[in-house]
């Protein structure tokens, strides 16, 4: 039959023992020194006390006195008895120098010869030693008596060792009971400190804490979402690799311990993180990502701290838009394929009306309208995610009754653009521009109407007059890629040119105002700058400007807003 598997000891319980034992042993070293040092000690005080009395005894003249009558012992033992009980002592014998007793508790013992040492004492020394005499194992003092010089008999005086042993004793039970308290008061203390820190690591052992915090720690630098804890004062706590990255923070910027505020964040950002409530999936933009945010308070009885979740959203921010675009070409394909179906229905008319060169005119005039911009587009641009892009948008503007005009300085050869410089982020770029300034293009006249301000008047480009426009150019040289974007829109004004490139920021309500913001982002993580002036036809003109060279991304990226004017 196997044995049921015993689960280790808690670390708490572990604890608990090993504590118990060490106040336990050194309890008992403390009795055990303190019974060695009292013996000692008491062992001192009585040697030290009957040598006072013996000195006493032999310095007294009534004893010299009696020395020399007939029959001292007549008058010494009353003497010696009565010092006896004064001091507590065992005995008290006076002897002559031949070592026969005058005195002795012991009446019989009377004439009868000492027994101990008396060679140092005739030779006029005073010693202790410790003798089994009479009474058993005694400590004794013997000292001489002189008379004029002259040593005419010697004192002992002595307590017995039992005596000092019930003293030593005495003082050993009220030592135990100080220990047994000692004990008791270290067991309860320990019991309680270890109740609780039982319930803060759950009853668990040494080896689980371990393994623990070895999966703490794994868990911590392979999950790819971020994790930020904070305290209660807003200080970081924890925060795992992920998190750095998706906070922009250098990999040796000791981040633990400070707060949220130190970290230099984007005034958006670190409101959320601050934020006393909880926040659900809030979009916010670093220098360089766009991260979906998520906090929840932690309360136990108070405020003690917040979790925070980050997850990277650019590489989903920039598929939507690219989603976008695409479902942008397809309504416009859409519109164009309706459109082409009514020309083709208009050939066909004046054909069959017999009005064939006006036919022939008709769709030879409508192709070189959609010519002349594909020939353009195609002779300037040779990057061929550009001339897509600018052919796509093209088409989308003149749904809305917009025209896109590719300037004529604008040259990009084909290999002029490192591979460095990713795609997206030109697409990014460029997209958002060009979407922003056919909006505000196609709503500048019936703002302006509203308003009772006049309508900006475009140059003649390639289209009708009075024609909402918009003017792209893309020029690239060996040490820049230059992205200009002119609308003939109603324009930002200075107010608002702090504030264009800010998430959030629109004219056309809530839910929207991300274009702008991810133009800044994409230029800054590619060592760029986005310029923000009037442009030439009274609309917002966008210039961004991207180093082809090497580049130092963020150090020397930045958003300059030049003043609007009128």
């Amino acid at each position: 039959m196997r044995l049921p598997r015993t689960r280790p000891r808690s670390l708490a319980g572990q604890l608990f023992a090993m504590q118990v034992v060490l106040i336990a042993a050194v309890v008992a070293g403390c009795a055990v020194f303190a019974y060695v040092s009292g013996s000692a000690q008491a062992e001192e005080t009585a040697a030290r006390q009957v040598r006072v009395a013996a000195l006493a005894v032999a310095d007294s003249p009534s004893v010299r006195e009696a020395i020399r009558t007939p029959d001292p012992s007549a008058v010494l033992q009353p003497y010696a008895e009565r010092v006896r009980e004064d001091t507590g002592i065992a005995f008290v014998t006076i002897m002559d120098t031949e070592r026969v007793r005058w005195t002795h508790p012991d009446t019989s013992q009377i004439g009868d010869t000492f027994l101990g040492n008396t060679a140092k004492a005739l030779r006029g020394q005073t010693f202790t030693e410790t003798y089994t005499g009479t009474l058993g194992p005694s400590i004794r003092v013997v000292t001489p008596i002189r008379d004029n010089g002259r040593i005419v008999g010697l004192v002992s005086a002595g307590i017995t060792v039992d005596r000092v042993s019930s003293q030593v004793r005495e003082q050993l039970g009220a030592l135990a009971l100080a220990a047994g308290g000692a004990l008791a008061l270290g067991g309860i203390g320990t019991y309680v400190i270890n109740a609780r820190l039982r319930r803060h690591t759950h009853g668990m052992n040494a080896a689980e804490l371990s393994r623990l915090h070895d999966y703490h720690q794994a868990t911590l630098h392979a999950v790819r979402e971020g994790l930020l804890m904070l305290d209660g004062r807003r200080r970081i706590a924890l925060i795992n690799d992920a998190g750095r990255e998706l906070l922009g923070l250098e990999p040796d910027t000791e981040a633990v311990g400070r707060t949220v505020d130190e970290l230099a964040l984007p005034a958006p950002l670190t409101g959320a993180l601050l934020a006393s409530e909880a926040r659900v999936d809030e979009l916010h933009l670093t220098a360089d990502r766009v991260i979906v945010v998520n906090t929840r308070p932690v309360v136990g009885g108070e405020r003690r701290g917040t979790v925070v979740t980050l997850r990277d959203h650019t590489e989903l921010q920039a598929l939507s838009g690219e989603l976008d675009s695409e479902r942008g070409f397809t309504q416009a394909l859409r519109s164009q394929a309706h459109e082409a179906a009514n020309r083709l229905h208009t050939v066909v008319s004046l054909i069959e009306l017999g009005r064939v060169e006006e036919a022939v005119d008709f769709a030879t005039a409508e192709l070189e309208l959609a010519q002349v911009l594909t020939d353009r587009v195609v002779g300037a641009v040779e990057e061929p995610v550009l001339a897509a892009l600018l052919l796509g948008k093209a088409a989308q503007a003149n749904e809305r009754g917009v025209e896109l005009v590719l300037a004529e300085d604008s040259l990009i050869d084909d290999g002029a653009l490192p591979d460095s410089l990713a795609q997206r982020d030109l697409v990014t770029i460029l997209g958002n521009l060009i979407d922003n300034a056919v909006d505000a293009a196609s709503e500048a006249p019936e703002d302006a109407k509203e308003s009772g301000a006049a309508v900006p008047s475009p140059r003649t480009a390639g289209g009708p007059a009075g024609r909402a426009r918009v003017t792209v150019t893309a020029l690239a040289d060996e040490r820049e890629l230059l992205l200009r974007v002119a609308d003939t829109g109603a324009g930002i004004g200075p107010e608002a040119a702090d504030e264009v490139f800010r998430r959030g920021w629109s004219t056309h309500g809530a839910g929207r105002g991300l274009g702008l913001a991810l133009v800044r982002q994409a230029a800054h993580r590619n060592g760029g700058t986005v310029e923000l002036d009037a442009g030439p036809d009274g609309g917002a003109r966008f210039t961004v400007r991207l180093p082809l060279g090497d580049r130092t991304a963020g150090s020397a990226a930045g958003v300059r807003a030049k003043e609007v004017t009128a």
